[in-house]
């Protein structure tokens, strides 16, 4: 009779199984079962992110600053006019995230489908967006560090919820952490084209967030693998806006950094590194619960750093990228203090959400291991977590605090809240008449409703040109030499427009005619008043 072989049979035509796989340190093959259960995990996130973001928009809405409509006013202007610009005619260069006016601006276009352009639909819209992005990112970063699913809500929620981001709603702070996440997930994944598409949305998004793209990709081995193609992918996403830049408006950077550079007065003595003292003696609450998590995710970045590398913990989780993502925030940091700017509160949204996401992550994967490997127990990661979840709560109880919806941010220093600035924006426009008129100093609000020439640094480039002039001369000589470089093909020839009129402010209540009374919660009564210029 014929002899049949098993698989384990010892004789001749035995079948051995494979050879095991090395696998980098940190990580492990799981069962069949348990890799549907890791793969399925948090799959409702990017829901949950969105819902999230439409909830918090739906609070905020109403109490958009200053700022957050000079974004708004340039996605409109070019939804309408095609043109790049606060007011229509007048081009300009000092919108600060090129990727957010574009997506404002094509949103607000979708709007146009049901009759006016709606360019706060728009940016409700984009809330959302970014609100499924985020929960997308944590869905994938969990699923490849096995995280516990309470990481990527406490994930989620960090930045959704920090006073600093929904004060500055309008402006990029919720694209700044979305991009950066999915920078992140598709460094973890080793997707160099994918990393380098989004690396370019990512330096549209700000140019200065170029600190957290190297740092990132450096992290990654199959990055720095394939960085040629990668990095060549990232110029063809993003070169086509800034060689447009450069020539349209003689400037690859926004005026804006200029402006703000020539606006740190505002703020003496503080600076950006200790703007946050200037924070915490105005909102004591609001900055621990925003830059506490950060603080936390400081910590353990640098336990993160001794461990990995250390001969007594080779089996500390190998966070890679996300640890980039950390060590980016923290230099992030040290930049902008270098860079002479003042501590305008959204400037402090990249640092606080990436390090504070760090956070969540390190503390995530410490439990996931804890957990798995009985030598070690669940009590102090999950104690961490459960800081972290406190903190985020303590935020939402903050923000909860200003009332709902919102009638003004948590963080607030305008003249005039958005319903009065709206009130006389359209009474300026119908009482000028097509007359231009100077700007009091805070634009947004006031050109988007008006929809008048009002003239300022933001909104007229001759006015501009001067403050970039001023800076140049001003400037360290590295500066000074960076800003010549970005500005060699300005047109010196422009002029700064003269207006009709000049709108000033004034505290205490509203005498007399061409004035307007308006309240602010962080001025109290104040008034506008009309006067012709000579």
């Amino acid at each position: 009779m014929k002899r049949h072989y098993g698989p384990r049979d010892m004789s001749i035509g035995q079948m051995t199984d494979p050879a095991p796989v090395a696998l980098p340190r940190g990580e492990q093959v799981l069962p069949e079962t348990e890799a549907e259960q890791v793969n399925a995990r948090g799959r409702w996130l990017p829901v949950f992110g969105a819902i999230l973001g439409a909830a918090l928009f739906l609070v905020v809405r109403g109490s958009l600053t200053d700022d957050g409509y000079i974004t708004l006013a340039y996605a409109k202007n070019l939804a309408v006019h095609g043109e790049w610009g606060i007011i229509p005619g007048s081009p300009a260069n000092s919108a600060t995230s090129p990727l957010n006016v574009l997506l404002l601006a094509a949103l607000t276009l979708l709007t146009r489908v049901v009759g006016d352009p709606h360019p706060v639909v728009a940016l409700g819209i984009l809330t959302v967006l970014c609100g499924g992005a985020l929960g997308w990112a944590w869905q994938r970063i969990g699923r490849k560090l096995a995280l516990p699913p309470a990481a990527g809500v406490l994930g989620v929620t960090l930045v959704l919820v920090n006073p600093f981001v929904l004060s500055a709603i309008g402006l990029e702070v919720l694209l700044i952490p979305a991009v950066l996440l999915v920078l992140t997930v598709f460094a973890l994944e080793g997707r160099p084209i994918l990393f380098g598409v989004t690396a370019g949305l990512t330096v549209l998004t700000r140019l200065d967030l170029i600190v957290f793209v190297v740092v990132i990709a450096l992290s990654a081995p199959a990055i720095r693998r394939r960085l040629l193609p990668a990095a060549g992918v990232a110029v063809l996403t993003a070169a086509p806006w800034f060689v447009f830049s450069w020539v349209a408006f003689g400037s690859f950077v926004p005026d804006t950094l200029a402006i703000k550079q020539t606006q740190v007065g505002l703020f003496a003595p503080w600076t950006y590194s200790t703007g946050p003292v200037m924070y915490y003696l105005g909102y004591p609450v609001t900055v621990l619960v925003s830059f506490v998590p950060a603080l936390l995710g400081a910590v353990a970045l640098a336990v993160w750093a001794a461990a990995r590398f250390s001969v007594r913990w080779p089996e500390f989780p190998a966070l890679g990228p996300v640890a980039a993502l950390g060590a980016g925030g923290i230099l992030y940091f040290i930049a902008y203090s270098f860079i002479g700017v003042g501590p305008f509160h959204w400037y402090y949204v990249a640092p606080t959400t990436t390090v504070g996401s760090f956070a969540v992550a390190a503390f995530g994967a410490w439990f996931g291991q804890a957990r798995e490997r009985t030598a070690l127990r669940t009590g102090p990661p999950l104690l961490a977590l459960g800081l972290t979840g406190v903190l985020v709560l303590s935020a939402a109880a903050v923000d909860a605090a200003q009332g709902v919806p919102w009638k003004s941010p948590v963080i607030f220093g305008n003249w005039a809240s958005a319903q009065d600035y709206a009130r006389v924006g359209k009474e300026l426009g119908a009482r000028l008449d097509g007359a231009s008129v100077a700007s009091p100093g805070e634009i947004g609000t006031l050109a988007y409703y008006c929809e008048c020439a009002i003239i300022d640094e933001f909104s007229d480039r001759g006015h501009a040109k001067e403050l970039v002039e001023q800076r140049i001369a001003t400037a360290n000589p590295l500066m000074s030499l960076a800003l010549r470089v970005n500005y060699h093909w300005l047109d010196r020839s422009i002029t700064p427009r003269k207006p009709d009129y000049r709108l000033q402010y004034g505290s205490g209540p509203a005498t007399g005619p061409d004035s307007w009374q308006v309240q602010s919660a962080a001025k109290g009564v104040g008034h506008f008043t009309l006067t012709r210029e000579p």
